[in-house]
């Protein structure tokens, strides 16, 4: 797996690379996704993620994390395949100021929150979303056991 981080913001600690790698690694794991892959993640500020948000989403304000898939997991897709012929499964954009502003208002560190997020995208990558309760209540019983497996669970 190829995880390209590209840190846009200042302040994020170097450390929080590996967090995001293992709970990227782990939700593949989880997922039974057999595919050598890569995916993108990226840092940015409040300001940064308000202007994505806007432009792909038309929403005028800024939100904690973006995700977008490279793969519908539609029968018959063929995956884009990066030069190692890993399947790119797509990106993911995190806001460092959001996510410290979400880790004080739960009362956990910034290490449990960056993996929260992390683990919500990438299920978000894989084909999962929470329009519907039923979906939504899936989705986060999912991203609970992948944080429990990587012993990053809720405080």
């Amino acid at each position: 797996m190829t995880v390209l981080i590209d840190i846009r913001t200042e302040g994020f600690p170097e450390e929080m690379e590996a967090v995001m790698e293992k709970i990227a690694l782990d939700s593949l794991k989880y997922e039974g996704f057999q595919e050598e892959c890569e995916i993108s993640i990226s840092i940015v500020d409040n300001e940064e993620i308000h202007q994505i948000n806007k432009q792909f989403r038309g929403i005028d304000r800024p939100t904690d994390v973006l995700s977008f898939p490279q793969l519908t997991f539609e029968e018959g897709e063929i995956m884009d395949r990066n030069e190692k012929g890993e399947v790119v499964l797509g990106d993911i954009i995190i806001s460092l100021e959001r996510a410290r502003e979400q880790a004080e208002e739960y009362g956990h560190s910034l290490k449990r929150e960056i993996a929260f997020l992390t683990a919500h995208s990438m299920l978000h990558l894989l084909g999962y979303d929470h329009m519907e309760p039923e979906e939504e209540k899936e989705m986060f019983a999912k991203q609970k056991e992948i944080l429990e497996l990587a012993g990053i669970p809720r405080a």
